[in-house]
């Protein structure tokens, strides 16, 4: 089974079909043209092809219950630390959800509550050497895998690629992780 788009009342739609019987609804789309809801689907498996595999190699090299969500956390707790509420507001998420994840991170040791040095009343959360030592380590794994892909594709298809999806990514959304919004989450 495949997801598929389908001629359902004169709409296109989406749908699982078996993949044996082909794909309905092509008419008037260019043969060589994939369906326009492949974009998105072939986006999302190549970034879970990526981060799948810097997770399997951050695993094996000393971090194994470090997850995806962990890993934007620490990129949006950022150098100089952040509130929850800041980490919440640059990761997309509730300061509920951003205080579970930092809260998952002080455990496992990638990041600690301080005070804040110009205000008192605030606490901040930086990252610990271990959070450091996970973010080098997934950099490095990161250029690997580009590198991998700039070999399997050609460097300028790579750069392409990454230009062309830069120039169409509404800025400041890289790192959002509020996909449960638009995936059916409350």
């Amino acid at each position: 089974m495949d997801n598929m788009v389908d001629h359902v009342d004169g709409e296109n739609v989406n749908q699982v079909v078996d993949s044996r019987k082909g794909v309905s609804g092509t008419a008037g789309r260019a043969a060589a043209d994939p369906p326009g809801f492949m974009l998105p689907m072939l986006l999302f498996a190549g970034f879970r092809t990526l981060i799948d595999r810097v997770h399997t190699e951050l695993a094996e090299q000393g971090h194994p219950d470090l997850r995806p969500a962990h890993g934007f956390a620490l990129q949006a707790i950022g150098p100089g630390g952040a509130t929850a509420s800041e980490i919440g507001r640059r990761l997309g998420v509730s300061k509920q959800a951003a205080g579970k994840t930092v809260d998952r991170l002080l455990a496992l040791g990638y990041a600690e509550r301080t005070d804040d040095p110009a205000d008192a009343r605030r606490k901040l959360v930086r990252v610990t050497p271990r959070g450091i030592d996970a973010l080098t380590r997934s950099a490095a794994a990161f250029d690997a895998l580009r590198a991998e892909w700039a070999d399997r594709l050609g460097a300028d298809r790579v750069r392409d690629l990454e230009q062309a999806l830069g120039t169409v990514v509404p800025p400041g959304t890289v790192s959002r992780l509020d996909a449960t919004s638009w995936l059916g989450g409350t």
